[in-house]
């Protein structure tokens, strides 16, 4: 979780940095960059992703585990050290970016997104059979990653459109 909260708030941060674009465009481009997320999780158009396409190093957990855990869950958290194999935190980071929200905004969404990335872990452990686990959530991931993309993009829509 501190990791996401640490990448939330250089977000709200940055996102002065477009305040002087309309509101209108800013919001515009919001919507549009979620419904392209959904496109590329489906697989209908393919574009690179800025990510640092690699595991956290065995090495952090092995070092000192008490230590290394917390490291990792920290390093997993900021979602900019690990790979990420959904298109849909980047529509998350361009809504932060793009809407200039306030403090509380930024600090919810950064802990959905830690929760999100916890939600993994726990449920594999939770299973006690990480193989089997593993093997469902691969035949499942493209449909979770549509659910959450298409969620993601009807719930800003309706967030940024609705009085």
């Amino acid at each position: 979780m501190l990791g996401a909260l640490l990448s939330a708030l250089v977000l709200f941060v940055v996102s002065g940095l477009f305040t002087p674009v309309p509101a209108q465009v800013r919001q515009v481009l919001v919507v549009v960059l979620a419904v392209a997320a959904v496109l590329r999780d489906a697989g209908v158009v393919s574009f690179p992703l800025p990510q640092n396409a690699r595991q956290v190093p065995q090495d952090v957990l092995t070092r000192d585990v008490a230590r290394g855990s917390l490291q990792f869950g920290f390093e997993m958290g900021t979602g900019v050290r690990t790979y990420v194999s959904s298109t849909v935190p980047y529509a998350l980071v361009a809504a932060l970016l793009l809407t200039a929200p306030d403090l509380v905004t930024a600090v919810a969404a950064g802990a959905g997104f830690g929760a999100g990335r916890a939600i993994t872990p726990t449920a594999r452990h939770a299973s006690r059979d990480g193989e089997a686990w593993d093997d469902a959530l691969h035949t499942h991931l493209r449909t979770i990653k549509l659910v959450a993309g298409g969620t993601t993009a009807i719930a800003l829509a309706l967030l940024l459109y609705l009085p």
